[in-house]
């Protein structure tokens, strides 16, 4: 990962919604990235299982690191659009691992497929992410 996005993300990341939620980049780069999040009282809904809007957080975040390394320095991305299909659940106390791919690399626009699984390997939700790409001002 370039040491000027490292730092970008750690910046943008105090006092946040990933923070807050205990996200933690594993691996990254503009084609693949790696997150995980814990399944606890900041994720998991009232049965006890992750909540599918801490899955949809988690896939915009994987797709918005990957973009952002995508992007050229005068370059910033927004989401503009997030879409899941929640397939099992995850328990309270599991650490989901979200891998993502990119799909489309085009100069305005990213489209990136992103896979949330528990740690026994079962996919719990699969999101697509479409991230614009802008002109900083």
């Amino acid at each position: 990962m370039k040491e000027e996005v490292r730092k970008e993300i750690c910046f943008r990341w105090k006092n946040s919604l990933q923070e807050n939620l205990g996200m933690e980049v594993i691996s990254a780069s503009e084609n693949r990235v790696e997150i995980t999040m814990p399944v606890d009282a900041r994720t998991r809904q009232g049965a006890g299982i992750l909540h599918g809007g801490a899955s949809l957080a988690l896939a915009e975040t994987v797709a918005g690191v990957g973009s952002l390394i995508a992007c050229q320095p005068d370059e910033t991305i927004v989401g503009t659009q997030v879409s899941g299909n929640h397939v099992a659940p995850a328990p309270d106390g599991d650490i989901v691992r979200a891998v993502g791919t990119i799909i489309h690399h085009g100069k305005t626009m990213h489209v990136w497929n992103v896979d949330i699984f528990r740690t026994d390997g079962r996919v719990v939700s699969t999101a697509r992410v479409v991230n614009n790409v802008l002109k900083k001002k």
